[in-house]
């Protein structure tokens, strides 16, 4: 449909200027076709324009919009005040254009910019229908490069948008071009996993623009731009999760999540382990589960290399994950046959 769309623009174009180039003195022989050209010429302009905006937010365009025509009215007012004045006529004619310049830019650059603080003054800034109430979630570069985002969105269970801040992807492409091998790995990973969930028809994700200049560091910028769009922040960053909680902003953690989908195990129950390395404590011995999930088993020393089963005798719940106390099952201290 948006080919077909395309093509009678193009049609059109060509039309208008034959019809223009028809119009022009006899004695210019090839003024249809000329005519012809620039139609298409500008049709080509037009679908080009289409395609740069094709990942601008409507918000954004209406905003730009809205300020470029701001700047000009202040170019207009500016400009009758110099006629009042009785300002040289010469100089006025040649101030006008780069006044007109100059304000349609600096206006459409401050709403831009600004334009959630500007949503505070100007309601019908935010385009927002009245009976949306979709969730916005903002990425943070580590829950990309963990990488666990892309099979979580897959299976459909994340609800609302995903938005991507400019100035994010800006530190993942720092990262992914670090002159430390493992930095880099890290963020062309991260890259790769963006570059999945782009070709994902199923999962929505959009770069935004929103920024806070003024602020240096990316993880208050991005604590700050959710302030401002009242979205949550998706992330596995520990420091970061505490510190937008601590200003009220709504955090996903990813590890919490992972935590909260991990099989729940009683005292008392049994488990196959296999032992690998000893503990810090004396004759302990270290089983890790299939979902990373550390065992720290009393008196397993003995038995490392050996699958064993063990007996839960607690579990300890901590933020940065889960860690289970066992013993082993008969309790002797003697290995298997």
């Amino acid at each position: 449909m948006i080919i077909a769309l395309r093509f009678f623009i193009l049609l059109i174009s060509g039309g208008l200027g034959f019809y223009w180039g028809d119009q022009m003195p006899w004695h210019m022989t090839y003024s249809p076709w000329m005519g012809i050209a620039l139609g298409l010429a500008a049709g080509v302009l037009i679908i080009l324009i289409d395609l740069f905006f094709k990942s601008v937010s409507v918000k954004n365009i209406l905003s730009l919009l809205l300020g470029v025509a701001l700047g000009l009215l202040i170019h207009r007012l500016l400009i009758q005040l110099l006629i009042y004045a009785r300002v040289d006529q010469a100089f006025l004619d040649q101030f006008a254009l780069l006044s007109a310049v100059i304000f349609a830019y600096l206006g459409g650059i401050t709403i831009l910019r600004g334009q959630d603080e500007f949503s505070l003054i100007l309601p019908f800034i935010k385009l927002e229908s009245k009976g949306s109430h979709e969730e916005i979630i903002l990425l943070d570069t580590s829950v990309i490069i963990d990488g666990r985002i892309a099979d979580i969105c897959e299976t459909g269970f994340l609800g609302g948008k995903l938005f991507l801040p400019r100035f994010v992807l800006k530190e993942l492409q720092l990262i992914a071009d670090s002159s430390d091998p493992l930095k880099r790995n890290r963020g062309r990973r991260g890259l790769d996993i963006l570059n999945r969930m782009k070709g994902n028809p199923s999962i929505q994700i959009r770069i935004n623009e929103t920024d806070a200049p003024d602020i240096p560091t990316v993880d208050a910028k991005l604590v700050r731009v959710a302030q401002m769009l009242n979205a949550k922040v998706f992330t596995n960053d520990y420091n970061l999760n505490k510190v937008a909680e601590l200003q009220g902003v709504r955090v996903l953690n990813i590890n919490e999540l992972a935590n909260a989908l991990k099989p729940i195990v009683m005292p008392g129950e049994t488990m196959q382990v296999k032992v690998l390395k000893e503990g810090k404590e004396q004759e302990q011995g270290v089983a890790y589960l299939d979902d990373g999930t550390m065992v720290v088993v009393d008196g397993g020393r003995k038995w490392i290399n050996h699958n064993i089963t063990v007996v839960i005798t607690s579990v300890l719940q901590t933020q940065a994950g889960r860690m289970i106390f066992a013993k082993p099952q008969d309790g002797n201290g003697n290995k298997r046959n």
